[in-house]
């Protein structure tokens, strides 16, 4: 039986090109290793991901044309042989828990060393699950602290928040939902005090990363 069929392949999905050469010149040395690409944005993973069937993904969670939550569940359930680790600079509780849920097999950062991330390509390859218990105790709190604050909006509250995300103004949420404007405002008010943010681009912004992909 040959090398050739003992090796891991990997494919490495960024958009930065430096970062993709960087760990390509790495996987490169590696005896047991083969590169079967790069892909810079959500299209072009998808494809490859499709063509080429790799053991390994290395995935960049912010990448042009991507979801990365959207993204790992078609993985899941069209190339459930492909094993996916996000290396990521954005070690973010949200990013964590939806990558966690949707099922990565590691959440990776990019400040590893060359050792520790070509253990971590190995040991994902063997069949081992990556997460640790201070990732998972992590997503864990956050799905909890997530659900509680989501939980605690009234059904209008989560409607004038759905159509605060939708770029509207306080006259058109109030025309949407047949309210007064000062009406919406205090609705308003509530969801600040109870997301814990100050303002509407903070409250798009905590709809956008913590209950798109489990609420909406």
């Amino acid at each position: 039986m040959s090398t050739q069929q003992h090796r891991i392949t990997v494919l490495i999905a960024d958009d930065h090109e430096i970062t993709r050469r960087g760990i390509r010149d790495i996987l490169d040395q590696v005896p047991d290793m083969e590169v079967l690409g790069e892909a810079q944005d959500g299209n072009e993973v998808r494809q490859m991901v499709a063509d080429r069937h790799p053991q390994i993904l290395l995935l960049d969670l912010v990448m042009p044309n991507h979801s990365p939550v959207e993204f790992e569940k078609w993985v899941r359930s069209n190339y459930p042989e492909t094993i996916t680790l996000v290396l990521t600079a954005h070690d973010r509780d949200a990013y964590l828990a939806g990558m966690l849920e949707a099922g990565a097999t590691g959440y990776l950062d990019k400040k590893l060393r060359t050792g520790q991330l070509v253990a971590a390509i190995q040991r994902a390859a063997q069949g081992e699950y990556l997460f640790d218990k201070e990732q998972l105790e992590r997503a864990r709190r956050w799905r909890e602290e997530t659900s509680q604050k989501w939980e605690s909006l009234s059904p209008r509250e989560r409607e004038v928040l759905q159509l605060l995300t939708e770029g509207k103004n306080n006259r058109a949420i109030a025309a949407a939902l047949e309210i007064k404007v000062n009406t919406v405002e205090k609705h308003l008010d509530n969801i600040y005090k109870k997301l814990g943010v100050e303002s509407r681009s903070e409250a798009i912004l905590w709809w956008m990363e913590n209950t798109t992909s489990r609420f909406a």
